[in-house]
């Protein structure tokens, strides 16, 4: 497993951990302007980086197969307000329970520009009345981005984001075009 940290300017400090060919987790560690709480719902595995290793452009042109350049680029063109479908990302999900797969497959295929309660979500992943344990799956997601967990809201508003906070979700949800 290595770890690839790399910085998405106005955004902050992303960390990309992979074994190559698969992602096994990636975060928003550290927003831009000196936040340095650590984001996305779920946190690093290996602690907040001080600074990255990488900028964006390096990480882009390193070399190898192409993998990790190719997700920092995705990632960017993301943050960048760009239609990206991060769907097809290869992530290790070896250690999710039947649930958590389908609860993350469901996340995956909900389209950009779109939301889901979380009652709706545990619904769709075939569990109806799962609401809150569709929340933990969502408050404790690896794959920051490519598990678009900001898409979920409460019934009754737009609900929680993890350590992240509302402020982040609603400006995902902004480069989507959806204002709550």
């Amino acid at each position: 497993m290595t770890r690839h940290a790399y910085e998405v300017p106005g955004w902050g400090v992303c960390e990309l951990w992979s074994d190559g060919e698969r992602v096994i987790e990636h975060a928003l560690v550290r927003l831009s302007r000196g936040d340095a709480r650590a984001h996305g719902p779920g946190c690093s595995p290996k602690g907040t980086p001080a600074s990255p290793e990488n900028t964006l452009s390096q990480a882009a042109s390193s070399s190898g197969d192409g993998f990790v350049p190719d997700l920092c680029r995705l990632a960017h063109r993301f943050l960048a307000g760009e239609p990206v479908d991060p769907s097809g990302v290869p992530l290790d999900l070896d250690w999710c329970t039947s649930f958590q797969r389908a609860v993350i497959d469901t996340l995956r295929s909900i389209p950009r520009g779109e939301l889901v309660s979380y009652g709706e979500l545990a619904a769709l992943a075939g569990a109806p009345g799962a609401a809150r344990a569709a929340g933990t799956v969502c408050a404790q997601n690896r794959f920051w981005l490519f598990v678009p967990c900001h898409r979920v809201v409460a019934a009754d508003g737009i609900g929680g984001y993890g350590s992240s906070g509302v402020a982040l979700k609603r400006r995902l949800l902004a480069l989507e075009g959806i204002r709550l």
